[in-house]
């Protein structure tokens, strides 16, 4: 199964069936490519991020792509003390998904979830569905209740 077909999956099994994937030519690897492909500001792209807490366990993090992930704050609102990003190679070898399409559903193991607080100031984020030219659009609330996810402040203060 493509990493597409498994987003898909994951959202038709999670009573998401409505959800339309859009596959474009233009890339989405960046947020920043993302806002100009999609056409909407930073803020609403969706960064799916997989984080390690406490050197054990798998987690998402899901944050706005406008902000910038605390680890700290990640760590323990997923019941941690300490929090890093899984290393790139190490994401694709266990989950199959490439940076740049790394979606926030999709995975053969379940992710306990947290979303950044201000993913909910908007009506529809955008997310990567597997591919950095695969996306689709999710309301916030929605997202929380697919991935059984958390919601907290995660946004790192400069």
């Amino acid at each position: 199964m493509n990493p597409v077909e498994k987003v898909r999956l994951a959202l038709d099994n999670s009573g998401a069936s409505d959800i339309e994937i859009k596959i474009v030519d233009d890339t989405i690897f960046t947020v920043e490519d993302a806002a100009r492909t999609v056409g909407v500001p930073a803020g609403e792209i969706l960064k799916s991020l997989i984080f390690v807490v406490d050197k054990k366990l798998p987690c998402l993090v899901l944050m706005s792509g406008a902000n910038r992930v605390d680890a700290k704050l990640a760590a323990q609102a997923l019941g941690g003390k300490r929090g890093r990003m899984m290393p790139s190679e190490e994401v694709f070898e266990r989950y199959g998904f490439h940076v740049g399409g790394v979606p926030p559903v999709g995975y053969d193991e379940n992710l306990p979830a947290v979303l950044d607080e201000d993913l909910f100031a908007h009506k529809v984020v955008w997310s990567a569905a597997g591919t950095d030219h695969a996306f689709f659009p999710v309301e916030p609330e929605r997202l929380l209740a697919i991935t059984h996810g958390t919601r907290a402040k995660l946004k790192k203060e400069s």
